[in-house]
C-alpha cells in the first residue's frame, strides 16, 4: 500500500503541485519515494538539474522533458533514466511541467534495470534503453491513470516485476558508499579506503568501477548536496553558516563547488531557479498522509 503527500500552490498565476508517494516495501531500499509534479504559469526558462546521490528516473506527460546531458547532448524525452552526475544537467521548459520523478540508489539501477551505475554516469538514456519492452507499457499505463494513487500502482506492479533479487552485492563497496552518503561527504577518503582494507589507490579504481564516480567526487557531490538543501531552507541560514555546517574550508571553497555543479553561484542560482524542487527533503520522517 502507498501513502503520499499532497503539497498544493497557487499564487499570482503560478500553478504548482507536488505529490509524494511510498513505493511498496520491497522496493523501498532502492527508490525512497515516488514524487508527481505539476506546474504552469511560470515563464519560460531553464531548470538546473543538480548533481546528487541519486539516479533519476523521469516519466513526462503533456510535454518531453527538453534536457542536456552534462556530455552536453540534447534530446527531449518522454521516458528517461539519468545517472550519477557531477556536471549540472540543463532542463529548458516553456514555462510548464508535469510528471513523475524516482530517485534510485546505485543498486537500484542494477535490481531494477540490470545495469551498472558506472554504465549509467553523466549519461541521460531513453528509458527503453534500460528497459527494453516495457517502457511504453509503463508510459501508457501511467499517462491513462486516474490519480496519483493510481500512478504509483502502476509504478509498484511494473517495477516488482523487473525487480532482480539476485543481484551480486560488492560489500566492501556497499560500505564505503554508505559512509560517503550517511557522513555528507565529511569522512576523508583514506579512512574510508582504511575502513574497507584497501589502500586509497585500489579503493578509488574500485569504487569508480562501480559507481561511475571516484569517492572523491561522490564526496563533494553529497556535502554540496546537503549545502544546497540547508540554502532552500525557509529558516534562510545565511552562505558562511551552511559552508561552515556543511565542513566546507569558507564560503569561498562553497562557491567553487557551486559554480562547478550548477554553473553559478549560490546567490545567483537562489535568484535564477524558479522551478519547484523535486529533488528537496526526502527526510524519511517527514509526516505522510495515508490512503
Amino acid at each position: 500500500m502507498s501513502c503520499a503527500e499532497r503539497c498544493s500552490v497557487s499564487e499570482m498565476g503560478v500553478s504548482s503541485e507536488m505529490e509524494r508517494g511510498v513505493p511498496h516495501p520491497r522496493l523501498r531500499s532502492f527508490i525512497p519515494e515516488y514524487t508527481g509534479y505539476r506546474t504552469s504559469g511560470l515563464p519560460p526558462g531553464v531548470h538546473v538539474g543538480l548533481p546528487s546521490q541519486w539516479l533519476t528516473l523521469i516519466v513526462a506527460f503533456d510535454a518531453g522533458v527538453d534536457v542536456t546531458a552534462p556530455t552536453g547532448e540534447r534530446d527531449t524525452y518522454w521516458a528517461m533514466l539519468a545517472g550519477l552526475h557531477a556536471r549540472p544537467a540543463i532542463v529548458r521548459h516553456d514555462g510548464s511541467t508535469h510528471g513523475i520523478l524516482i530517485p534510485l540508489t546505485p543498486a537500484g539501477a542494477s535490481a531494477l534495470f540490470s545495469t551498472p551505475a558506472s554504465q549509467l554516469a553523466s549519461v541521460i538514456a531513453p528509458l527503453d534503453a534500460v528497459l527494453p519492452g516495457g517502457a511504453a507499457e509503463l508510459v501508457d499505463r501511467l499517462a491513462s491513470a486516474a490519480s496519483w494513487m493510481a500512478r504509483w500502482a502502476v509504478l509498484d506492479d511494473l517495477l516488482l516485476r523487473q525487480l532482480h533479487t539476485d543481484v551480486e552485492s560488492d560489500l566492501l563497496m556497499g560500505h564505503a558508499w554508505c559512509s560517503i552518503v550517511g557522513s555528507h561527504g565529511s569522512i576523508p577518503i583514506g579512512d574510508i579506503a582504511s575502513e574497507v582494507g584497501l589502500n586509497r589507490q585500489h579503493f578509488s579504481r574500485r569504487f569508480t568501477q562501480k559507481y561511475g564516480l571516484s569517492p572523491k567526487v561522490m564526496s563533494r557531490v553529497v556535502r554540496f548536496e546537503r549545502a544546497h538543501r540547508m540554502i532552500r531552507l525557509p529558516t534562510h541560514p545565511s552562505l558562511a553558516n551552511v559552508a561552515a555546517a556543511c565542513g566546507y574550508a569558507d564560503q569561498a571553497h562553497m562557491t567553487r563547488d557551486f559554480n562547478e555543479f550548477t554553473g553559478s553561484s549560490p546567490t545567483v542560482w537562489i535568484r535564477d531557479e524558479l522551478l519547484p524542487s523535486v529533488q528537496d527533503d526526502r527526510s524519511p520522517s517527514r509526516p505522510r498522509s495515508t490512503r
